[in-house]
C-alpha cells in the first residue's frame, strides 16, 4: 500500500524552524498497530492521521510510543496541509477528535486554532519534580501537564532535564514557563513519559499556559515563544472557554510512504 506523507513546520515562518510534524491523510482508518508503527518510523514529536469525515475531518495523533488525546502543532500541520495542498474548500475546517471537535480557519498567513481553554491549580510538588528539571524552586501548578513558573525567563535555557527521573510522573508532560522579556511568556516542554522528551512548540501545553499569563498580565492577547534549541512562536487569545491559537507553517516535504 502506498500512502501520502507531508512533513510540516509548525508555528514558524521559515523550515527548520517551529515544530516538525508528519501528516498522513488516508481513505479509511488503518489498524492502530499500523498507525503506531508510522509514527514510531517517523520518529518525530506527531505524526497527524485523517480521515475525511462527511464535512469534517477525523483527526488523529500518535508520538513514536502513543496515541495521544490532544496536540496543537500537529493540527496546524494538518490543517496547512489541507488549505494548501489538498485543496480544501472554505476558509474553516472542522476536525473530530478524541478531544471533541476542534476548528481551523484560514487568518492571512496564518492559521487559526480553536481549542478548549483550561485553567491550571496550584498543587504539592510531586516528591522530586523540581529535582528532575535541575531546579531547587519553582511555582507548581497542575493542568494535563504539571507547570512549573519561574521568576527568570534566563534560567530556562539552562535547565538539563533527567529525562529518566521524568518518565516516572504521572502527568503528559511538565511545561516550564516564565515571563517573556521581548514576549509576553516564554516556556519549554518535556514529555518523556510519551515518547517525546522536548517538544519544541507544544501548541496544546497553551490551553493552559495562555489563561494562567493572562491571569498575570491581566490581558487577553499573548505573544509566546518556546524552545531550546529550536524554538516557534504563536499569538495566543483567550477567549472564555476557549484559546485561539495562531500560527504559521511551512511544507518541508511531501512524498510517498510504503506499507
Amino acid at each position: 500500500m502506498k500512502l501520502p506523507i507531508y512533513q510540516v513546520d509548525a508555528f514558524c515562518d521559515a523550515v527548520f524552524h517551529g515544530n516538525p510534524a508528519a501528516v498522513c491523510p488516508l481513505p479509511a482508518w488503518l489498524p492502530d498497530a499500523t498507525l503506531q508503527a508510522i509514527a514510531m518510523e517517523n520518529n518525530l514529536s506527531e505524526t497527524a492521521f485523517l480521515v475525511a469525515d462527511g464535512e469534517r475531518m477525523a483527526l488523529r495523533w500518535f508520538t513514536p510510543a502513543t496515541e495521544v488525546d490532544l496536540c496543537g502543532h500537529a493540527t496546524l500541520a494538518s490543517a496547512w496541509v489541507l488549505f494548501h495542498e489538498l485543496g480544501w474548500r472554505g476558509e474553516r475546517i472542522a476536525f473530530q477528535t478524541r478531544s471533541g471537535e476542534l476548528s481551523a480557519r484560514r487568518d492571512g498567513e496564518r492559521i487559526e486554532l480553536r481549542f478548549p481553554a483550561v485553567t491550571p491549580r496550584p498543587c504539592a510538588e510531586p516528591a522530586g519534580l523540581l529535582a528532575a528539571l535541575g531546579l531547587d524552586a519553582g511555582q507548581v501548578l497542575a493542568a494535563d501537564d504539571y507547570i512549573v513558573v519561574l521568576d527568570d525567563a534566563a534560567r530556562l535555557a539552562e535547565l538539563r532535564p533527567d529525562f529518566q527521573r521524568l518518565r516516572g510522573f504521572p502527568k503528559r508532560g511538565v511545561a516550564v514557563t516564565a515571563r517573556g522579556e521581548d514576549c509576553d511568556f516564554v516556556s519549554r516542554w518535556f514529555g518523556p513519559g510519551v515518547g517525546v522528551d522536548e517538544d519544541p512548540v507544544t501548541g496544546s501545553a497553551h490551553c493552559w499556559l495562555a489563561p494562567y499569563w493572562a491571569g498575570v498580565l491581566g490581558k487577553t492577547r499573548l505573544l509566546a515563544r518556546q524552545g531550546g534549541a529550536r524554538r516557534g512562536s504563536l499569538e495566543c487569545r483567550v477567549e472564555g472557554e476557549e484559546v485561539a491559537l495562531l500560527g504559521q507553517a511551512r511544507l518541508y516535504l511531501k512524498g510517498e510512504i510504503y506499507i
